[in-house]
């Protein structure tokens, strides 16, 4: 496949054969090496294939093969004659990550941080399946797809300041539950609150660096050795099943005989069956926010339990990943409505969009970027180069460059926890098998990965955070 370099940071596959648009690929010579072991660049190729896309098929620096669109992909859609594919905006809709801070150190943790981190385990429900302490009914799961965080910030987890913290402010009001099959809300109804297993994870981290330090003031982080906790959970059974419904409904009505790939099903924008989807995904959404919400309240009573207290324990920001938005950007000088599809792709919006809560409107939205277990993660800033080049995106995490299946065959759970241990950092799991699929080894360089965001300038350098206890599904 050809790929033209434009930049340091920037590739392009020129258009070719049935391609609509070219590719762009933001990436590093170092990262580069990783996409070519897998169908990650193909994937790009084929989303540029589908009708009514504009400008550029894109794939993030922490980009890898996914279901459809690579994982990191990203693709606006024409309104009127674009399409909307469940494979772009991915299985786990709003799989997203929050940021809590706190006023403690390092230091003042340090003597009790296997009892919290005991705590945090007892107190939120992880792993495969895994049901809540909250059982909920039926009409109570509809009414948080109705709601978001709201709901839950009104059932006493958390406070109204949260939700001004928040994408959406936790909850999207187009949101129908009605669209949600009773499969999904089977599947949902005892998940409410809970981590999940594969990459999810609740980790305790500290400040490692600040590169600036007005910014990071006003996201909530002083100094470096200040304790923080990152929380990365998504919407569960009940949004693969949301995902799974319509895929299968879009292939029988629309059929896939047309598309380069059967896993890029869709269903036209302004179709009846798009928008049902819609509806059925932004219910999706509301739960993966009251999820995030609920595992919030828990951990701070954790906090309040083991340390004395959890006040100022302030949400920085919480994040969607696998999403479709509707949004307005500038293309060939003039402004339009497109529908963005961010498959493993963070918003990155800078100043002035009003999309963006109050608190965070004149400096740009915060950007939370998850390194794998054992390594760094990053909060960044939004830009407007990354509204002009990427539909204001950004990466996500760090992209996994070896699979579930080579990394058992590879690594042993209690390897992987001894060895994060001899670096003074305390994994605590549902399963060895869970950790070893996870170890920070089968995924890219995260610093690399932001090494490319920054330079690119789709997501400013804020503050590098790294674990000191790790929770995992």
């Amino acid at each position: 496949m050809e790929l033209k370099k434009i930049s340091s940071y920037v590739w392009e596959i020129p258009k070719s054969g049935n391609m609509l648009v070219p590719g762009k690929v933001f990436t590093s010579e170092k990262l580069l090496e990783n996409l070519k072991g897998d169908k990650t660049l193909e994937q790009v190729r084929n989303v540029a294939c589908l009708k009514g896309i504009i400008q550029n098929s894109i794939v993030m620096p922490d980009g890898h093969q996914g279901y459809g669109f690579p994982i990191g992909g990203v693709a606006a859609f024409d309104l009127n004659d674009g399409i909307v594919s469940p494979g772009g905006v991915g299985y786990d809709i709003n799989c997203g990550v929050r940021v809590i801070t706190s006023p403690f150190t390092e230091k003042q943790i340090d003597s009790k941080k296997k009892e919290l981190l005991n705590e945090l385990f007892r107190q939120v429900p992880a792993g495969v399946g895994k049901a809540s302490v909250t059982k909920l009914s039926k009409d109570v799961l509809l009414e948080i797809l109705q709601k978001g965080a709201a709901w839950a910030v009104k059932e006493g987890y958390g406070t109204k300041a949260d939700l001004q913290r928040m994408e959406e402010y936790g909850s999207v009001s187009k949101a129908d539950p009605h669209a949600v099959s009773q499969k999904a809300i089977s599947r949902g109804q005892p998940q409410v609150g809970t981590l999940g297993s594969g990459n999810h994870f609740l980790e305790i981290q500290k400040v490692d660096k600040i590169y600036d330090e007005n910014i990071a003031k006003l996201f909530g982080f002083h100094n470096e050795g200040q304790i923080a906790v990152m929380i990365h959970s998504g919407s569960r059974g009940l949004g693969h099943q949301v995902a799974s419904d319509f895929i299968k409904s879009m292939d029988d009505k629309y059929g896939h005989e047309h598309l380069p790939d059967r896993e890029l099903i869709s269903a036209p924008m302004q179709s009846e069956l798009s928008q049902e989807y819609f509806k059925a995904m932004w219910s999706a959404m509301n739960f993966a926010f009251t999820n995030r919400q609920m595992m919030t309240h828990w951990t701070r009573e954790s906090f309040k339990k083991i340390l004395g207290s959890n006040d100022d324990m302030n949400i920085v920001y919480d994040v969607c990943h696998n999403i479709a938005k509707i949004e307005e950007h500038v293309i060939d000088g003039e402004k339009r409505k497109v529908c963005v599809h961010r498959k493993g792709a963070t918003r990155s919006f800078g100043p002035g969009r009003e999309e963006i809560p109050e608190v965070y409107r004149n400096i740009g939205q915060p950007v939370i970027i998850p390194g794998s277990m054992g390594t760094a993660s990053y909060v960044l800033l939004g830009t407007k180069k990354a509204e002009e080049i990427s539909f204001g995106s950004t990466a996500h995490g760090a992209g996994r460059v070896m699979s579930r299946s080579r990394a058992l065959q590879t690594f042993r759970g209690e390897s992987v926890v001894k060895d994060l241990e001899s670096k003074n950092i305390l994994v605590k799991g549902t399963s060895w098998k869970g950790i070893a699929e996870e170890t920070y080894q089968v995924y890219k360089d995260v610093d690399e990965v932001i090494n490319v965001s920054h330079n690119a300038g789709i997501g400013k350098m804020i503050v590098r955070l790294v674990p000191i206890a790790v929770m995992k599904g």
